[in-house]
């Protein structure tokens, strides 16, 4: 139940991914912001244990991490909707999973710097940007996974029989 819960919550991951993606473009296309690196240069850092130059742009790893990672968070998401954790809080709540997943890999591997460290501007497109992939995550979930057996409509927790 729980495994195919995680299964749909990764697909939803991967359209919030896509959503999330085409909004980036659109934002790039206005700020002239550049594509980022990080997150091949991260993945690099985690499967060898070797930093790439800041200049270094590989693109199959950078789209590697970047869906991979928004299909694994979207699993989690999926538990939650199979869990009774549904709606626009779970995805509020969701936002700050995603943050976090990437900001521990990032800062982890030396990769990235903490997000204090940032501009304000790129503080408010990461979290947009984040924020608009644990939504539509978690409306593709609430959509794709069943509410578990054990669960209320309400999705509050059934009360346990007492013997």
């Amino acid at each position: 139940m729980l495994g195919r819960a995680a299964l749909r919550g990764a697909l939803a991951g991967l359209a919030g991914v896509a959503v999330m993606t085409l909004g980036e473009k659109a934002e790039q296309a206005v700020t002239h912001r550049p594509d980022s690196s990080v997150p091949a240069r991260t993945l690099t850092a985690l499967t060898t244990r070797r930093r790439l130059p800041e200049s270094a742009r590989p693109l199959a790893r950078n789209h590697l991490m970047h869906w991979g990672t928004g299909a694994a968070v979207g699993a989690l998401r999926g538990v939650w909707a199979a869990s009774g954790l549904r709606g626009w809080r779970a995805s509020a709540w969701h936002t700050s999973i995603r943050l976090a997943t990437d900001q521990t890999l990032e800062n982890a591997t030396g990769v990235g710097a903490p997000p204090w460290t940032w501009s304000r501007r790129d503080r408010l497109v990461d979290v947009g940007h984040k924020a608009v992939y644990s939504f539509v995550t978690g409306a593709v979930a609430d959509r794709l996974v069943p509410l578990a057996p054990d669960r209320l409509r309400d999705g509050t927790a059934a009360r346990p029989r007492r013997r």
